[in-house]
């Protein structure tokens, strides 16, 4: 799952791994899109977490489709 936190929340975007592997057009056109989407936040500042319960969370600089959780946090702006 891919969550990208936003003032409404968080917008989140799911792919099944087991239909990815089997070459489903839905799951490879979703996981396609989460990797855009990933792209787009880190080009605008986003930081990303892969969160895995039990683990500790880790930060991402590259997209891992074989994460179980991806949060996506924008840059914050403060003054």
């Amino acid at each position: 799952m891919l969550r990208v936190m936003s003032r409404r929340g968080d917008d989140r975007l799911t792919w099944d791994d087991q239909k990815i592997q089997a070459g489903d057009p839905e799951a490879m056109a979703a996981i396609h899109e989460a990797e855009r989407i990933f792209a787009q936040e880190k080009a605008r500042g986003a930081t990303a977490f892969r969160v895995e319960g039990g683990k500790t969370v880790e930060r991402l600089d590259k997209f891992d489709a074989t994460a179980e959780q991806i949060v996506m946090v924008p840059r914050v702006v403060g003054g």
